[in-house]
């Protein structure tokens, strides 16, 4: 599957050197999660998924044995390429979702800072941006965003941090929608981005959906088809704000 890769889209420029080389590892016939531990990047080992005791939470084995159970495929390919660019912050995500295990076990229905911890870590993208481009952004100004301050974009940094979301860009579709939460690091460099939210992240923070839903493909660069005008007028994607 991860021949799919097109490591020549736009999204994927940040990841690209390492997602190559772990992939190539793969292509050789290294196992996946073998491949992702020569890279040797990030504070856990990658394991395979048969490792993962049974009825033992996903996190909470993390947490506690410095292990990542992996499958082979799009999804955890990605989830480990995360690993090695923000390792502070996947392990802050991870220690944020032990202590709600530990506050309320496993339940059927995850509690609402569970479910932002985990539409964080699957979904987000990262926004280093000017004021203007983020508070159009928020408001669905779409107008505003993609045509008046189309120029702005230029000084804008977004980063695909969800590893779902990565896996699904690799057959991308218009209505692809990513949960953007700003950053305000002092550069938009991986590692001070990586800093600022292992710092910023809290369970509180997340459960009020501090998100501002962008679709991807809209962004200026990403795709060749927004550069007319009227890729932006489909409402079934480029939606109003609620009333």
């Amino acid at each position: 599957m991860l021949e799919a890769i097109d490591w020549r889209a736009p999204w994927l420029a940040p990841w690209r050197a390492r997602g190559e080389a772990v992939a190539q590892s793969v292509r050789g016939g290294m196992t996946q999660p073998a491949a992702l531990n020569q890279a040797a990047l990030a504070p856990v080992c990658f394991v395979p998924q048969s490792d993962l005791p049974s009825g033992v939470a996903y996190e909470q084995y993390i947490f506690d044995s410095g292990r990542v159970p992996t499958r082979d495929g799009l999804h955890d390919f990605f989830n480990g390429l995360v690993w090695h660019a923000f390792p502070l912050t996947k392990k802050r995500l991870n220690t944020l979702q032990a202590a709600q295990i530990e506050r309320s076990g496993i339940q059927p229905v995850r509690g609402p800072a569970r479910d932002a911890l985990t539409l964080f870590d699957e979904n987000a993208a990262l926004l280093h941006a000017p004021d203007a481009l983020w508070q159009a952004l928020v408001a669905k100004d779409w107008a505003t965003l993609f045509d008046d301050l189309r120029p702005l974009w230029q000084q804008a940094h977004l980063l695909l941090f969800g590893h779902a979301l990565m896996e699904k860009l690799v057959a991308p579709r218009k209505s692809m929608t990513a949960h953007v939460y700003r950053v305000l690091a002092a550069d938009p460099s991986s590692n001070s981005i990586d800093s600022w939210l292992a710092q910023n992240l809290s369970a509180d923070t997340l459960a009020t959906k501090p998100f501002a839903h962008l679709p991807v493909l809209g962004v200026p660069g990403w795709w060749a088809a927004n550069e007319d005008p009227a890729f932006y007028q489909d409402a079934s994607v480029f939606r109003l704000p609620k009333a």
